[in-house]
């Protein structure tokens, strides 16, 4: 059995995950169509007041992503402003980031694994970064992202969640 390298271990995931987060992007917007609201409500919709809004949740997902693969690949990552406020501009920070996340070439994670990383949060090895830190706090912000659409009467459940199962 080969071992699972540190880009099959992220890139794959993450690409994953944002697709996921696209999908329910995309029944936002359709459920405001459908019942009649100015969508921005969702989008600027919160769980409680000192929490990011849907904006914000996809906005801190598209950064996670993105910078763990520039701090694990050492390929520079683009830097997005944080002005979306609508369901279209969060969709193409979506569509941008996958984009990043294909371009990054597999041997540019070699070795990453015992990378020394640090950010604000402490040092890590890149092993213990992306599995420790990285993809739980980009699930959280698609997890908040869910329940936001979720608490606000959109048509999403757990198997929007999981999205599809690849072959």
């Amino acid at each position: 059995m080969t071992a699972l390298s540190m880009h099959e271990a992220s890139v794959p995931v993450l690409v994953r995950g944002l697709n996921v987060l696209s999908a329910e992007i995309a029944k936002g917007a359709a459920a405001a169509g459908e019942r009649g609201f100015d969508p921005a409500v969702l989008v600027n919709a919160r769980l409680f007041p000192d929490m990011l809004p849907l904006s914000g949740q996809v906005q801190r997902a598209s950064d996670t992503s993105k910078f763990a693969a520039e701090r694990l690949s050492g390929v520079a990552s683009p830097r997005f402003e944080d002005v979306e406020h609508t369901f279209p501009e969060l969709e193409q920070r979506i569509r941008n980031t996958i984009a990043y996340l294909e371009s990054i070439e597999p041997a540019s994670f070699a070795g990453s694994e015992s990378k020394t990383i640090k950010i604000s949060a402490g040092t890590f090895t890149g092993r213990s970064y992306l599995l420790h830190f990285a993809l739980p706090n980009f699930f959280f912000h698609v997890a908040m992202t869910h329940a936001i659409l979720r608490h606000n009467g959109v048509n999403v459940g757990k198997l929007d969640y999981l999205g599809p199962f690849p072959a």
